[in-house]
C-alpha cells in the first residue's frame, strides 16, 4: 500500500443526519485490493461511515476521494458506476424476483453472470441450484449470500459491506470470509469491511480501524501486537 495511492479515502470526513453530527474528522485509506475492516460498537458511525462514502448521507465537511479524485456529494449512482459495490446492512433484494434476476442486475452482460457465478458456486454451491426460485423465499443466510454474490459478480474495483455476519451461522460466516477472500486475490477488489464480528473481520482483514462515537480512536495492522485485545476492549458493551 506504500507504494501505491488509496484507491479509495476519506480525509477528515464529517456528517450526520439533521444538525445532529455522526462523523467528526474521519480519515480512512483503503489500498488497491486491500481488505480494511472498520470495527465498534452499535451506535459510533459505522453505517453512516458507508452511507456517506456512497453518497446517501450529506457530506458537512471534509472530502471522499476514489482513485485520486474527489467524488464528494456525488449521487450514489454515479459512485457506484465507478465500480463501487455496496452491500447495506439492511436487506436490499428484490423480493418478488428470481436468485437469477437479482444477480442479473449486478451486472450489464450475461457473460458476467456466468463468470461470477463460477466463483460464488464454489462457496455457495446452494445458489445456482435455486436460480429460478423467488429472493423472498430464501431463508435469511441464503439472502446474505444473493447480498454478497450480487455484489462479487459485478466485479467491482471497491466492496462496501456492512455487518453481514450479523445472524449468520459460524458455518456461513466461515463461507463469507472464503469467498471475500477469493475475491481480493482472484479478481483484486479492494474491501472496506463494517464489522462487529471480532474474529471473523481479524480473519481476512489486513489492517482495522475501531470509530468511536464518530471518530478512529484505534489503527494498524491486525497483526500487530496487542491488536486483538485492544479492539476487544472497545467492543465491550
Amino acid at each position: 500500500m506504500d507504494a501505491e495511492a488509496p484507491i479509495l479515502a476519506t480525509r477528515n470526513l464529517e456528517s450526520g443526519y439533521g444538525e445532529a453530527p455522526v462523523l467528526t474528522g474521519v480519515d480512512i485509506a483503503l489500498g488497491p485490493g486491500e481488505i480494511l475492516t472498520v470495527l465498534g460498537k452499535n451506535g459510533m458511525g459505522k453505517s453512516t461511515l458507508l452511507k456517506t462514502i456512497m453518497g446517501f448521507v450529506r457530506v458537512s465537511g471534509g472530502t471522499v476521494e476514489i482513485g485520486g479524485e474527489p467524488v464528494t456529494g456525488w449521487r450514489p449512482y454515479t459512485i457506484a458506476r465507478r465500480a463501487v459495490a455496496y452491500t447495506p446492512q439492511e436487506y436490499t433484494l428484490f423480493q418478488d424476483l428470481t436468485v437469477e434476476e437479482n444477480l442479473r442486475l449486478g451486472v450489464p452482460k450475461d457473460s458476467m453472470l456466468a463468470e461470477g457465478l463460477d466463483l460464488v458456486a464454489r462457496h455457495f454451491p446452494v445458489l445456482p441450484e435455486r436460480l429460478k426460485q423467488k429472493a423472498g423465499t430464501l431463508s435469511g443466510g441464503e439472502q446474505k449470500m444473493l447480498l454478497i454474490s450480487r455484489a462479487v459478480i459485478s466485479r467491482p474495483r471497491i466492496m462496501l459491506i456492512d455487518e453481514i455476519s450479523e445472524g449468520l451461522q459460524p458455518t456461513m460466516i466461515r463461507r463469507v470470509a472464503d469467498v471475500l477472500s477469493d475475491a481480493r486475490r482472484e479478481l483484486g477488489v479492494a474491501i472496506l469491511l463494517i464489522e462487529q464480528h471480532l474474529d471473523f473481520a481479524l480473519s481476512i482483514a489486513d489492517r482495522y480501524a475501531v470509530l468511536k462515537l464518530g471518530e478512529i480512536v484505534d489503527r494498524g495492522s491486525v497483526a500487530g501486537a496487542g491488536a486483538a485485545a485492544r479492539i476487544a476492549e472497545y467492543l465491550k458493551v
